[in-house]
């Protein structure tokens, strides 16, 4: 744990840190703001739409993407013309698609030429990016662990006690069901993995979803998804009827669209739906979770939360292909009879999360930072020192700062024009979706939680430069 009790007082560049999932991202990526501040770091956070449109009116900085993916071909040449420095995670890197698969859908080599340095989430995360035929061959990989793991670990749990409380006093004693249906049940028909056709007859076009796939790999993909996002929709009122002293909560992915899920609740006694929040607080408060191959499985058995897996419908290739991690580390059940039994063993006490010797092999392997210094103290040592590096070099040429800008600035119409184009995946609604918003007075607590729960007492200045984007730093 960061032990400073007060600001290190050297000028730095700035920390430019995106989010594009709030519920998901910005808790982790506000803990990380938070170690950087004691390191005299000032960080700016905010949704990843917005940072990315104002990145030429930021000071020169570091970038912290969370992709590496083809659409940053044009962001990032952009922002290095501006001076800042890009380094880059994989959100989708833990639970990932088979390699070639990967590759094509997740890596842009002409992306990660701009990129100086990689944090992984573990071996696993490292050796798959290794094993990339076009990575740069001088660009370090840095095991450090991801932010979101560090928010899962026992000694720092107490930051969502409150939360979880509440959570159990609203909804009692509950069974979470955690969806991933994103890929046939996206927010917008057009992000899926095939786009409606028109036409009976018409073969359906790819959607953003299967960007980077083959069609054959996204067709078998599809057909599986949508299997087991039927037997998940007649799963939840059969959870009901079999458990009548559980509340049954439905917590779809972020970028799905919910209302099937409503209309289920709709006719159901006992089953709410809510994408409320961080998953860690639900987690704690839940008496066991259902998932398919869902990251939720994951942070569940770092939690010691009895998660099943709930596989009615199987293929191998896709589940061990692609969910093989959440799946293994869960109680895994292949009919409902199976589940009912299994989740009555867990709600009588008689049976726990998932363990084993296999297990924490498999855990090993996948995720670093788990213990001795967070993950967010291991990329803040190496940020520090990208910061300082960079800090010695000359800003870049005034020409190129101003082709960054010119290019910036169109960019950035650009984006705005679209977002208001009728069923654009880009529209204001789905980033409002995806990022609500948070007041700058429920930011200040949330960091305040953090400082406390870190035992820091060096004081931080948060301040609101746009709509949504914040710079924290020490007064």
């Amino acid at each position: 744990m960061p032990n400073e009790k007060e600001c290190i007082s050297v000028k730095k560049p700035v920390l430019l840190i995106p989010v594009e999932n709030q519920v998901r991202e910005l808790d982790a990526k506000l803990l990380l703001a938070c170690v950087a501040a004691q390191r005299g770091l000032t960080s700016i956070i905010g949704p990843k739409r917005k940072i990315e449109n104002h990145i030429a009116s930021f000071p020169r900085g570091v970038f912290l993407s969370k992709s590496l993916r083809i659409v940053k071909r044009r962001f990032f040449p952009i922002a290095r013309l501006l001076g800042h420095e890009i380094v880059a995670w994989d959100e989708e890197a833990l639970v990932h698609l088979p390699a070639e698969t990967y590759f094509s859908r997740r890596l842009s080599p002409a992306g990660m030429e701009y990129v100086s340095h990689l944090f992984a989430w573990g071996e696993d995360n490292a050796e798959l990016w290794r094993r990339y035929p076009q990575l740069p061959p001088a660009i370090p990989i840095h095991i450090t662990g991801n932010p979101r793991v560090d928010l899962l670990r026992p000694d720092m749990q107490g930051y969502y006690k409150a939360e979880a409380d509440q959570i159990r006093k609203t909804h009692g004693d509950f069974i979470l069901v955690n969806t991933n249906f994103n890929h046939v049940n996206a927010f917008y028909p057009a992000q899926n993995l095939f786009q409606p056709v028109t036409a009976p007859g018409d073969e359906a076009k790819f959607g953003q979803a299967a960007r980077g796939m083959t069609r054959e790999y996204a067709e078998g993909f599809r057909d599986h998804k949508q299997a087991v996002f039927e037997d998940f929709q007649k799963l939840i009122p059969e959870l009901e009827r079999a458990f009548p002293e559980n509340t049954i909560v439905v917590r779809p992915h972020p970028t799905e669209n919910q209302e099937i899920y409503h209309r289920l609740a709709d006719r159901c006694q006992r089953v709410r739906v809510t994408n409320e929040g961080n998953v860690v607080p639900w987690l704690m408060a839940a008496k066991a979770i259902i998932h398919n191959g869902c990251t939720t499985g994951v942070e569940a058995y770092l939690m010691r939360v009895p998660a099943v897996s709930y596989r009615a419908t199987v293929n191998d290739y896709y589940d061990d292909g692609f969910y093989q991690l959440p799946n293994r580390l869960s109680h895994q059940c292949f009919d409902f009879k199976e589940l009912r039994s299994t989740l009555a063993q867990i709600l009588s006490g008689e049976l726990g999360a998932a363990d084993g010797g296999e297990r924490k092999t498999l855990i090993d392997r996948f995720l670093a930072g788990r213990e001795g210094p967070l993950a967010c103290e291991r990329m803040v040592d190496i940020l520090a020192t990208i910061a300082a590096d960079l800090s010695q070099t000359p800003e870049p040429e005034l020409y190129r700062r101003m082709e960054g800008w010119f290019k910036a600035t169109h960019r950035r119409m650009n984006k705005v024009y679209k977002a208001y184009r009728p069923g654009s995946f880009k529209s204001v609604d789905f980033e409002r979706h995806r990022y609500p918003g948070i007041s700058s007075a429920e930011l200040a607590e949330k960091l305040d939680r953090f400082q406390q729960l870190l035992g820091l007492d060096a004081k931080l200045h948060l301040e609101q430069i746009y709509d949504k984007v914040f710079e924290i730093r020490c007064r």
